[in-house]
């Protein structure tokens, strides 16, 4: 499994609190959340459910006002890591990628509502044998950029190489489930990708259009997977290697012309993209230029001010920077240029290292102390989220709101100091670790004070991303007592966080806060042999309130929120309720 991914990410500016992913948002161009932005209780619930094979058939539901032509500009300050499909394990690549690449399934957006269509397939794919057989049939007439015809083998093969070396990063779901190995290293040691073992039996193809997966336990959530880049099909004459991961071969309805890495790339129409096959995207803007390594505020200042191709822009990676907020908050026609939503479904925590403050009441203690709203202050106030009162977010299918141990959003230092009297194993001292920049500088100081008044010294060691990164995060023995950590499911259930997060059996690298209750473990076994989606969703969900947060192995803090910039002339603009960053594939020009 991936370890910096989705599902659980560092968040390294929490002012502008980015990593991108999962699973609500408002609106199409809502302006900038400040302290009269809607709380999560107010917006609407945005859970992405199951299309029929009619809401998979195409085109896709037309963008009101949206008209054809011209050139949309994004100007990103990072271009994407990975754009290799079976590589790509981040949200805004997810979301960008929809320009050039289809999958098995895919969300359809309609007012900012998500629902899990067939994209490649007819529909969301078909279960049997208790979930652990899945078939999907292909839709006619799509074709590869060359106009050559996509079939199921070429589905089949993209989905072989997510077993060969080289592929570590990308989701490991495929080999996983097809296998039956928790382990990825073992997973690959049944079967080594297409190269090295040839044909996988697990994977049949009896015709040009049928793909039939059988699986080693009942899986209920793979028409969510098969929405992953990992499900995009891969021509075999067409596999550069390496090469692929700069210009893969489209199926959408972009191509890529041109990319020079960090610094360029040119996406025109792909003109054997028939749009009556695909539900999801749209083909209005002629081109796409995408530009990188642009300083955020010198591009973020051009797109609000209009200035050079400003009003025809857009950054899809970059976030309104803090300096620019106030001004673009007092400004009518500023505001109108930033878009406000949910970050899908990502949360923000404060994880405590449970084997290293293993006493319960301890633990409620730091749930009681910690201040959120001076806390979510010090990182920029509202517009960074709403306060969380649970792990799960309002995103998941399953979700319930729950306050296992209410307490006021100021906290409260008395309830905490009573707990630390009963203490079996008190504390004076403790550790927190923190990448360092100005917002979480400001943080660790709003810490240090309320955990003073407890009566608690806490030690802060601010540190740059990477040592961050490597020392806390993936370090098997971090020394370090307390840090904050970014947190998405991979796609609109709970199956890829709880079980992950929480597994005693897992390494500090999913199981951050080395949480161990064998009463879990031995549930979640339960819960992983559930062949029904909403079954399983509602049983961890359970499972999280009823069980696993009264252990307090985390303090849940924030439901986060994303403000992104766009030009004036750039139509369709929203925060994508899956992926959470404005998505390229439902833009256009309002002029060209």
């Amino acid at each position: 499994m991936p370890r910096i991914s989705p599902r659980r990410a560092v968040v390294p500016a929490a002012a502008a609190v980015s990593a991108a992913l999962v699973l609500c948002s408002c609106s199409p161009g809502a302006g900038p959340a400040g302290d009269g932005a809607r709380s999560v209780a107010e917006e609407p619930r945005l859970v992405a459910g199951l299309g029929t094979a009619k809401d998979s058939a195409g085109p896709a539901p037309a963008v009101e006002g949206a008209g054809r032509g011209g050139t949309i500009h994004v100007a990103n300050l990072r271009d994407s890591s990975h754009l290799d499909p079976q590589k790509i394990y981040a949200g805004e690549a997810y979301n960008t990628s929809l320009l050039w690449g289809r999958q098995l399934t895919q969300y359809q957006v309609v007012d900012g509502r998500a629902k899990l269509v067939g994209d490649l397939a007819t529909d969301t794919g078909k279960p049997s044998d208790g979930s652990r057989t899945w078939t999907y049939r292909l839709k006619d007439g799509i074709s590869w950029e060359d106009g050559k015809p996509i079939t199921s083998r070429h589905v089949k093969y993209g989905i072989e190489r997510t077993f060969a070396p080289g592929f570590e990063l990308g989701p490991p779901y495929w080999p996983q489930w097809l296998t039956g190995k928790q382990d990825l290293a073992e997973a690959r040691k049944v079967y080594g990708g297409p190269e090295k073992d040839g044909d996988f039996k697990g994977i049949e193809t009896p015709d040009d259009r049928t793909i039939v997966f059988h699986f080693a336990k009942p899986q209920s959530d793979v028409p969510f997977m098969a929405a992953q880049s990992s499900s995009s099909p891969v021509r075999p004459d067409k596999d550069s290697g390496a090469a692929y991961d700069l210009k893969p071969f489209a199926t959408g309805p972009y191509r890529i012309v041109e990319h020079k890495q960090n610094r360029s790339m040119t996406l025109e129409r792909n003109p054997h993209w028939k749009a009556e096959t695909d539900p999801i995207r749209h083909q209005y803007a002629d081109a796409f230029e995408f530009t990188f390594e642009k300083k955020e505020l010198n591009t973020a200042q051009e797109i609000l001010n209009g200035r050079g191709d400003g009003a025809d822009t857009v950054s899809t990676k970059n976030e309104l920077p803090p300096e620019l907020y106030g001004e673009a908050t007092r400004d009518p026609e500023k505001k109108k240029l930033v878009v406000d939503g949910r970050r899908g479904a990502f949360t923000y925590h404060l994880v405590l290292r449970n084997d290293r403050i293993p006493d319960l009441d301890v633990r409620k203690a730091i749930h009681y102390l910690f201040p959120r709203r001076q806390a979510r202050q010090a990182l920029g106030g509202p517009r960074v989220g709403d306060l969380a009162t649970t792990y799960s977010s309002p995103a998941i299918v399953g979700y319930e709101k729950y306050d296992t141990y209410p307490v006021a959003p100021t906290g409260d230092i008395d309830k905490a100091k009573e707990y630390l009297a009963k203490a079996d194993k008190p504390v004076k001292t403790l550790t927190y670790a923190y990448e360092s920049n100005a917002a979480n500088d400001r943080l660790a100081q709003v810490l240090v004070e309320a955990f003073g008044k407890a009566g608690i010294t806490l030690v802060t060691k601010g540190m740059p991303l990477s040592a961050f990164t490597d020392q806390v995060q993936r370090s098997a023995d971090p020394k370090y007592d307390l840090w904050m950590s970014g947190n998405s499911v991979d796609w609109p259930t709970p199956a890829t966080g709880v079980p992950y997060r929480f597994d005693s059996r897992r390494d500090s690298l999913d199981n951050d806060p080395r949480y161990d209750n064998p009463a879990v473990d031995k549930e979640l076994d339960r819960i992983a042999k559930l062949g029904d989606a909403t079954d399983k969703a509602k049983a961890l969900v359970a499972l999280e309130k009823n069980t696993i947060m009264k252990d307090v192995p985390l303090v849940p803090f924030l439901h986060q929120r994303v403000q992104q910039p766009r030009g004036a002339n750039v139509g369709g603009a929203f925060i994508h309720p899956i992926y959470g960053t404005i998505s390229p594939a439902w833009l256009y020009l309002k002029k060209s």
